[in-house]
């Protein structure tokens, strides 16, 4: 009985892996969730920078 309660080496690893795949997933649905949101925000972005780039460089 005593060895089994000495012998915890594994058990915080495995605390770890269960936290850490529990994270993952709920990246995996953030990212699902409002991808095509921040998809179209970094679209946005794009086009407006091109655009301050093309208005400045035609100025000159």
């Amino acid at each position: 009985m005593k060895k089994i309660t000495k012998n915890e080496k594994g058990q915080g690893i495995m605390e770890y892996v269960i936290i850490s795949s529990l994270v993952g997933i709920c990246c995996l649905v953030a990212v699902r969730q409002f991808g095509d949101v921040i998809q179209k925000r970094i679209d946005n972005m794009k086009s407006q920078i091109t655009s301050e780039i093309h208005l400045k460089s035609s100025k000159r």
